[in-house]
């Protein structure tokens, strides 16, 4: 699914954010990346992303090889992935359902599909309820919900989620989880980058400790304890 062949990443200015990163992730796989800020974990997810590309090695992901998409061919490769920021980037003048559509809609999804397909993803994520509200009358945890349904709604391989319990409570941060973890348990690949122990703690999964540009841990213990 994910294969990270000793890639290294160096940006303009020298900075060297990964160092020989070899990381495998097989489908259906629900991994947990820690670190300290400035670790590498946001350039490895913009490796992924193909929002940066990598100074040496190689990257596989869904079967293809990264580095030799070409840039008009990007767009088709990211419809693999799903992303869910820490920051929700809603649209503000756009209604819960609006948000979730204009993901269908830019692919080209069939009109016809495009209604009771964003209704069951919205209901799967808890807020059908919610379809006629815009982001400034939703809570934070809602916010992300709508984030989460944007996401799967294009029935995506791999979700990427920056941070995505960040700005919430422990209560809607387990919610959060929860579906992330249903959403898992249908085969998507969920990548998860967390500071947050009690996540840790209640969701024991594979944590990947990324130090300074390297992976310095990999494992799959039931309590992880880490000062992140």
């Amino acid at each position: 699914m994910i294969k990270f062949t000793n890639v290294d990443k160096i940006y303009n200015d020298g900075n060297k954010s990964l160092d020989n990163i070899n990381l495998g992730i097989k489908q259906g796989e629900f991994v947990f990346l820690v670190g300290p800020s400035g670790a590498g974990k946001s350039t490895l997810f913009k490796l992924l992303t193909r929002e940066e590309k990598i100074s040496a090695g190689r990257l596989s992901v869904v079967g293809q090889e990264i580095t030799k998409i070409k840039p008009n061919k990007i767009h088709k490769y990211r419809r693999h992935l799903g992303i869910v920021f820490q920051d929700f980037k809603l649209l503000k003048e756009k209604t819960v359902f609006e948000n979730v559509e204009i993901a269908m809609r830019v692919v080209g999804a069939n009109p016809k599909d495009i209604r009771p397909r964003v209704l069951e993803i919205l209901h799967k994520v808890g807020i059908a309820d919610k379809h006629n509200k815009y982001p400034s009358e939703l809570s934070g945890g809602e916010c992300q919900r709508v984030c989460i349904a944007r996401a799967i709604v294009n029935k995506p391989a791999i979700i990427i989620a920056d941070e995505c319990t960040g700005n919430l409570d422990i209560y809607n941060s387990i919610g959060i989880l929860n579906i992330l973890n249903d959403i898992n348990a249908e085969g998507v690949t969920v990548i998860m980058a967390t500071h947050d122990i009690e996540i840790l703690k209640l969701f024991p999964k594979r944590v990947i400790e990324i130090q300074k540009g390297k992976i310095v841990k990999d494992t799959k213990r039931d309590l992880y304890e880490i000062n992140v």
